[in-house]
């Protein structure tokens, strides 16, 4: 963002992919599930950059449809072959349980044991990612390559877990802006040590809200950390009637790889934010997806759901079941890059610069062109290698500033950045040829100028 108070050159240090990497980096190793103890220490890692406020919501607690589940928290777990040797071990790979699996310890037979345990033949080397979070089970998961190569044997499995009542708990953060409506960001916490789904939009996003903490903003900024699906399903049952505060919004994950970037338009489908975010990646240099809104996915599908019908889209890099590395062993640290986590914090911030700054003027002398030579403009452009493209920009936002179109509109029709076209807006409007009317409103959405400035 390059604004008033220039949040953008604050937001985008040099040394912002390699934070994100690292707070990723941390928060890898932890176990985390739909609920429980790793869900916690996810949270309390957030909260030592950020004043966030975490919540508990007792199991059996009903949210709309849906009710709160047992608490789930696992201790130890493997399997052991008659030797003692311990052929698959939790303490090595988190992956290697199912999710929410109930406590076992028993031997088996190799052909009991092939019952509960989760390989991918097509990608043999690699521990599959396998949840049973509604229905009571247990099971391992290891590389395909290895389970066939377990001996005819009796083996020992062991899962030091328990499923008992206790709570979900999710964690939020509330910048506030000037106005109360708000701009909802929303990562999911439920995936133990998946790097890219989704410890690089948990880091992002904590990044994010810990340097946007000390600047004035227009809109208010919720950042919320809940586990997937019941998280998200929670805090709209809890917060309902506020919900509709929410004028934009991002689910954001998977964001720390090199591909896409990929972007799924809410179910409104021309929201504020689809326009945004789809300009900031048309300008973006890298070759982006666009996709319509499907009732699939991750957290989007709550809040665009008929009842909410919010303004919430999806940012990832690559798309979600559209990678081999998705949901297996091979989605760890050496698959995501500061590069690329520096690059998607970059887009998130040109979308949100959008939003913050669309704005309506009027063209202050609309009858015929003005001669802009005598205003020093054409001078003060001349030697600019980027002089037509101001030239141009000039002439569009003169033409379409009637008090009828947005400066998104303008950059829109001009295939301007808009970066581009709000500075030259300003710069016509300290010359007086324009006139700014109002923060634009959108047809659904609250626009305005992002006048950051440190606090």
């Amino acid at each position: 963002m390059y604004v008033r108070g220039d949040l953008g050159e604050r937001l985008l240090t040099e040394e912002i992919g390699e934070e994100i990497f690292a707070l990723a980096a941390k928060i890898f190793p932890i176990c985390r599930s739909i609920t429980g103890n790793g869900v916690r220490q996810t949270l309390r890692e957030i909260a030592a950059h950020i004043a966030l406020e975490m919540h508990e919501v007792p199991t059996g607690t009903p949210v709309f449809d849906w009710t709160i589940p047992r608490e789930w928290n696992i201790r130890d777990a493997y399997i052991k072959d008659s030797d003692g040797e311990r052929v698959v071990d939790f303490k090595k790979s988190n992956l290697h349980v199912m999710s929410y699996s109930t406590p076992v310890h028993k031997h088996l037979s190799l052909a009991e044991l092939k019952q509960h345990v989760h390989t991918l033949p097509e990608q043999p080397d690699l521990i599959p990612y396998r949840t049973s979070y509604y229905a009571e089970a247990w099971g391992f998961c290891m590389p395909h390559r290895q389970f066939e190569n377990l001996r005819d044997q009796a083996y020992e499995v062991f899962i030091d877990a328990s499923l008992e009542d206790g709570y979900l708990t999710y964690g939020e953060y509330l910048h506030k802006g000037e106005t109360t409506d708000e701009f909802l960001l929303s990562a999911h916490v439920c995936h133990p040590s998946l790097a890219n789904d989704n410890c690089s939009g948990i880091a992002l996003l904590t990044h994010l809200a810990k340097r946007m903490a000390g600047l004035r903003t227009r809109y208010s900024y919720r950042f919320l950390f809940a586990p997937g699906t019941i998280g998200a399903i929670t805090w709209l049952a809890r917060n309902e009637h506020i919900s509709q505060r929410i004028k934009h919004g991002l689910v954001i994950s998977m964001v720390g790889d090199g591909g896409g970037p990929t972007y799924k338009k809410s179910r409104r489908g021309n929201a504020k934010i689809d326009r945004a975010m789809i300009h900031s990646l048309h300008h973006s240099g890298l070759t982006p997806t666009i996709l319509d809104f499907f009732p699939y996915g991750y957290d989007e599908r709550q809040y665009c759901s008929p009842g909410f019908n919010l303004p919430v889209g999806l940012f990832q890099r690559s798309s979600f079941g559209k990678i081999p590395q998705y949901h297996t062993s091979a989605d760890n640290l050496d698959f995501i890059r500061s590069c690329h986590l520096a690059r998607s914090f970059h887009l998130i911030v040109e979308a949100i610069d959008v939003i913050e700054n669309d704005a309506v003027y009027l063209n202050a002398v609309p009858k015929c062109e003005p001669q802009l030579g005598k205003y020093g403009l054409y001078g003060a452009v001349g030697g600019n290698k980027d002089a037509a493209t101001e030239s141009m920009a000039m002439l569009w936002i003169l033409n379409l500033s009637d008090g009828g179109h947005s400066l998104l509109d303008i950059a829109e029709r001009a295939d301007l950045p808009f970066t581009v076209v709000r500075g030259t807006a300003q710069r016509l409007q300290q010359h007086g040829l324009l006139t700014l009317i109002r923060p634009d409103k959108g047809t659904d959405l609250d626009i305005c100028d992002f006048g950051c400035s440190r606090q």
